[in-house]
């Protein structure tokens, strides 16, 4: 598939050398997307909240060579990582029509995130995104004209190219990517921030995420989204995957949390319901995830406090829940779902607004 549109101009002259920075979040999906097509393109359209504090922070160091072929090093918390590098090359050759001054430079790449590596968190979509963003800065140094829209368009463009959910990691703080019948702007391509209204209850939401496994996934989500491909259940679950965005709408235009708890603590059973029942079969989950799963729904129908949870493909739990009700929340995961979490270890997050330039 070639995207005319991303194509750029020849370029006039190119920089010698330079350095472009960049913080890009993670992000949690609401309605999910598993299973894609070629090109990476989605199976199903999807919706994520984008946070603030789970992020990439990259840093890009760029200098002319004459050698031939891409030129590259990857350092992750200052550790030169080699096992990061075929899938690097593999995002160059997916993205190099759309760059084409790739070749021309040896790259530094230094990454850190503010969450451990491949344990859940879409690290790859915070990642590939930073990376993107700092590939397209380097392109706006050669093409100044470029205007904001079309530069984190064809971000999330390239990002989606590297890993599919770091599409929706460049805007803030609903993302929609996916072509949907009723969202104006959809698309398969890119991520697109969500178009239409959106209720006072979900504004400043929380996520506080409970690091039930640190260490990394037994099959990776590349795996399993080429699992859905003849999966007995696959073209029901891209029907409700529709069917629960346009819920979705409805909800965040109305503010109203319990079908908003409902649609999103369904999603995520049913995305692991596809692991288990796909061929090969796997589950993520934890016994710790379920007893995290059975404590939130025990609080909830106690105290009638909006908490759910979300999962990601992992076993880590996402514990969404309104800003009004933070403070008694908050408590319950420090007294009771803490004990659950590998050392006692939580991230407290909330929505934020995208990713962010670093001043060098």
């Amino acid at each position: 598939m070639i995207v005319n549109e991303f194509i750029p101009k020849p370029y006039k002259q190119l920089l010698e050398r330079g350095v472009t920075a960049y913080s890009a979040p993670s992000n949690i999906a609401l309605v999910k997307y598993w299973g894609k097509k070629a090109h990476q393109i989605p199976a199903n359209p999807s919706i994520s909240f984008t946070l603030d504090n789970c992020k990439t922070t990259t840093t890009l160091k760029f200098e002319k060579k004459t050698s031939e072929g891409f030129s590259f090093e990857v350092f992750l918390e200052g550790v030169l990582e080699e096992d990061f590098k075929p899938k690097i090359e593999q995002f160059f050759n997916r993205i190099e029509m759309y760059l084409p001054f790739l070749r021309t430079y040896h790259f530094v790449i230094e990454t850190s995130n503010t969450f451990p590596h491949s344990s859940g968190i879409a690290s790859s979509a915070s990642g590939m995104s930073a990376l993107a963003l700092c590939l397209m800065k380097i392109e706006q140094q050669l093409n100044p004209d470029m205007s904001k829209e079309f530069f984190n368009k064809k971000a999330s463009f390239l990002a989606r190219l590297g890993s599919g959910s770091a599409c929706r990691s460049i805007k803030g703080s609903l993302v929609v990517w996916g072509t949907h019948a009723n969202i104006e702007g959809s698309s398969d391509l890119f991520g697109i921030k969500y178009p239409y209204e959106v209720h006072q209850n979900f504004t400043n939401y929380h996520d506080t995420i409970l690091l039930v496994d640190k260490g990394e996934k037994q099959v990776s989500s590349t795996v399993g989204h080429n699992l859905m491909h003849n999966h007995p259940f696959a073209e029901q679950r891209f029907e409700q995957a529709h069917s629960n965005l346009d819920a979705l709408i409805l909800v965040l235009k109305s503010g109203d949390l319990s079908t908003f708890i409902r649609i999103v603590e369904s999603e995520a059973l049913t995305l692991h319901a596809m692991m288990m029942s796909s061929d090969s079969y796997f589950i993520l989950m934890k016994p710790n995830t379920l007893e995290i799963i059975n404590k939130i729904w025990a609080f909830r129908a106690q105290t009638g406090l909006h908490i759910c949870f979300t999962l990601d493909a992992g076993a880590n739990v996402h514990v969404l829940f309104p800003e009004a009700e933070a403070k008694e929340i908050q408590e319950f995961i420090k007294t009771e779902l803490a004990l659950h979490c590998q050392n006692g270890h939580f991230i407290e997050d909330k929505l934020g607004q995208g990713a962010q330039p670093i001043k060098n």
